[in-house]
């Protein structure tokens, strides 16, 4: 346990950040798991929701949650994915 009056803000402050961002990877799980699930059936909003994961995805990078290459690597894998049921 830290003495330091700044060393004690730094762990509330990583806390709160380690929270908000274990959230935000949460829901970027979530919608990704979405589109997926969404390009395997025969749903029309396929496409809805393959965007909507994209947008997170890349949201997600901007913020540093996400390595900038693995972002592109989910990305590109999600459009590969739709454009095979697609074709």
């Amino acid at each position: 346990m830290p003495n330091i009056k700044s060393a004690k803000k730094r762990v509330k402050v990583a806390a709160t950040k380690t929270a908000r961002n274990k959230a935000y990877k949460s829901s970027l799980r979530t919608s990704i798991k979405k589109a997926l699930i969404s390009i395997s059936s025969p749903a029309s909003d396929r496409e809805k929701q393959v965007r909507l994961a994209l947008k997170h995805i890349d949201k997600a990078a901007s913020k540093g949650i996400l390595h900038k290459n693995t972002a592109a690597r989910k990305k590109s894998a999600l459009a590969l994915k739709l454009n095979s049921t697609l074709a």
